[in-house]
């Protein structure tokens, strides 16, 4: 197949597509195309606006086309694809209703007549993206990104290489000048070339080994960017939690997307005076979700993203029960065909398991016990990761000090984790740096420019 990108339906394992690498020569023509365009788009934000808002009228009217894309890519149950189009329509509506307010001008203070603080597109904006959420990932940057005025080339992940296709050409439909977004057809070679090419900025959403070569290259080059990496978040469950309410959070927060999110809780860390009543509830709740078919109505929990995938996550769950973990439910491959695993839930775990160290990127709950909640914080400090977390508790004070204490981006009480277009998203330690979303996202690939007014010489400054 000539290194070609290869696209393979996980539920059946059959190859949907086969495209061509595309060449260095192409990548470059593409890029200066859209600088051209960039030229002429950073000039009129109410032109930006509108264009934003027809594609969210664009992606809602393709929302079942679009969606089964997705479930055959990277077999996301077909109703969680159809949310996952809903939440990029909203998005992408809250930069065009808010882009001209969170682009303001800033006036401060100084010696000058006059200071204002102005942000400014930077140019051409690559955007690697990976294939877990292959429309969300794309368009939570883009979105403010276009609307901050920059131009865009993607390169999406080999595995759902359509659906960033798609994304070129809705927004193509919606009116855009041919150019200014721009999907890269290849594999890994393809995105070092996009990188060393005449782009501003890079973002990266993806694993810590590959993010780090991306930001070597990136800023060796002296170019901005932006990773979100990888996540091991903890799901801390308080004596005084709402029990019904954390298990129902937990079944969310753990199985959604077959638990192939970076956001995804993947250590419960549960009080010991009600870990009986918790677990009981979990495990119940986990035996009922529905395993098979991605586009039927009725499947809650679709196949993983390959055999491989698969393959990794039963090594987990292998590797946890050898060292004293407890088995509830789940543990096994089903089928022979397809790449699906039964939602899983072990007891018992401590810090030396793999499920506890690595990101357990698929179905299955590691649950470990805690005295109490200086031991719940101290497990989930205890980690590379620094994403996101969720504490369940009906003692809002406690909650907010222990909000404080916990090493991550993003701390959501009595719910689950997930992103919002109002809210930054991002994390710290090994889940990298920079935030998409909310107006902190649209300012990651923007000139914030200084400009002071005088009507006369300043001779007090002795040092530049």
């Amino acid at each position: 197949m000539n290194n070609n990108v290869v696209t393979i339906n996980p539920a059946n394992e059959e190859i949907l597509s086969e495209y061509q690498n595309m060449t260095n020569d192409e990548v470059t023509k593409i890029v200066n195309k859209s600088r051209d365009v960039f030229r002429e788009w950073k000039r009129d934000i109410r032109k930006r606006s509108i264009i934003l808002l027809r594609l969210a009228e664009q992606l809602r009217k393709d929302k079942e086309r679009l969606a089964n894309i997705a479930s055959q890519e990277m077999g996301k149950p077909i109703k969680e694809s159809r949310s996952e189009i809903e939440k990029c329509a909203w998005a992408v509506e809250f930069y065009s209703y808010n882009g001209d307010l969170l682009l303001n001008n800033e006036s401060l203070n100084s010696d000058a007549n006059k200071t204002m603080i102005t942000f400014q597109p930077l140019g051409v904006i690559a955007s690697i993206m990976p294939w877990n959420f292959p429309y969300w990932q794309a368009l939570r940057f883009a979105a403010p990104s276009l609307m901050a005025g920059n131009s865009i080339v993607l390169k999406p992940a080999s595995a759902t290489m359509q659906c960033g296709i798609e994304i070129e050409k809705s927004i193509l439909k919606s009116g855009a000048p041919e150019g200014l977004f721009n999907t890269i057809i290849g594999n890994s070679k393809i995105a070092e070339m996009l990188i060393d090419s005449n782009i501003d900025g890079v973002t990266f959403t993806g694993s810590i080994e590959i993010g780090a070569k991306v930001a070597q290259r990136a800023t060796s080059r002296l170019k901005k960017c932006v990773l979100e990496l990888g996540g091991s978040d903890p799901f801390i469950v308080l004596d005084d939690a709402d029990i019904e309410k954390a298990a129902s959070g937990a079944i969310k927060g753990r199985f959604l997307n077959c638990g192939q999110s970076c956001v995804a809780s993947k250590r419960f860390i549960v009080s010991k005076k009600i870990a009986n009543e918790f677990i009981e509830s979990f495990v119940q709740k986990t035996e009922k979700l529905r395993v098979g078919d991605p586009l039927s109505d009725d499947t809650d929990i679709g196949p993983l993203s390959s055999v491989k995938s698969l393959e990794n996550i039963d090594s987990l769950v292998k590797d946890a029960i050898d060292l004293g973990g407890e088995l509830l439910t789940g543990g096994e491959r089903i089928g022979s065909v397809g790449a699906f695993y039964k939602p899983t839930v072990i007891k018992n775990v401590n810090s030396n398991m793999r499920v506890s160290k690595e990101e357990t990127f698929g179905p299955v709950a590691p649950i470990m016990l805690v005295e109490d909640e200086v031991e719940a914080i101290s497990a989930a400090n205890n980690s590379d990761f620094g994403l996101g977390g969720s504490i369940w508790t009906r003692d809002l004070e406690k909650a907010q000090k222990l909000s404080m204490e916990m090493e991550c981006g993003i701390v959501t009480v009595n719910n689950m984790v997930a992103s919002d277009p109002r809210v930054p998203f991002g994390g710290i330690k090994q889940s990298g740096f920079g935030r998409e979303l909310s107006r902190y996202g649209l300012l990651e690939f923007v000139n914030v420019k200084s400009v002071r007014f005088y009507d006369k010489l300043v001779y007090e400054h002795h040092v530049e």
